[in-house]
């Protein structure tokens, strides 16, 4: 089980779970909306003798701080704020659907900071035709209007996030859920391609590939940093 830790970055509150050796290199786990930092928890200890995990509740999630606004911006912002106050060295950073779009604009934006970057059925961010779902009801973990205003990002995103990603030069792996996920894997496909160099791995799984497949995804993870 991973230990929580608190920082203030950017104004705000982030929770992080911690776990592994302290002095090992770290590698950065971003979940996907609406979970938080123990969504990992499936695969954190298989990880955790090689590196050490660095797992924070994005704004809006978990016991991170609900601050009411969820610009993907101000997450990866918040990321890297983070990354900057713990003072790591470039991390393998590992991003889960929503997380793995935050981790493609950390990449963008602080190349230095990431040293491999691995996108867990994250779609090209390109205009979606998705809607705001019907809110689930009572007490969530997580902020709806998170929900709301990502949704629409997903509908209208920036086009310097698509056009940003031939400029990654970390080292990336891309792996694809499947016919099981939700997400159109050409779109899974059309992300790998745009990042150069980028490995596309199709593991299977459906959407959430490391809750589902565990072991499978443990041996691709460590097999392409082993590379």
């Amino acid at each position: 089980m991973m230990m929580t830790s608190v920082a203030d970055v950017n104004g705000i509150r982030l929770v992080y779970g911690t776990a592994g050796d302290h002095e090992a290199p770290p590698v950065v786990l971003l979940h996907g909306r609406g979970f938080d930092h123990t969504d990992w928890e499936t695969v954190a200890g298989g990880l955790a003798g090689s590196w050490r995990i660095l797992a924070p509740d994005l704004r809006g999630h978990g016991r991170s701080e609900w601050p009411g606004s969820y610009r993907l911006e101000a997450m990866r912002d918040d990321v890297i704020g983070l990354l900057d106050a713990l003072g790591t060295p470039p991390v393998v950073l590992i991003g889960h659907s929503l997380g793995g779009v935050v981790a493609c604009l950390v990449a963008q934006r602080r190349p230095g900071l990431v040293g491999r970057l691995i996108l867990e059925d994250v779609p090209a961010p390109w205009p979606a035709d998705v809607q705001v779902p019907d809110r689930p009801a009572g007490a969530l973990p997580y902020d709806w209007e998170m929900v709301e205003q990502t949704t629409l990002q997903r509908r209208d995103p920036d086009p310097a996030w698509l056009d940003g990603l031939a400029a990654i030069t970390s080292p990336a792996l891309a792996l694809a859920g499947g016919p099981e996920s939700h997400i159109p894997q050409t779109d899974v496909t059309e992300l790998a391609a745009r990042i150069p160099g980028a490995r596309l791995v199709t593991v299977g799984g459906g959407h959430e590939i490391h809750g589902n497949r565990p072991e499978e995804f443990l041996a691709a993870v460590t097999g392409f940093l082993g590379g």
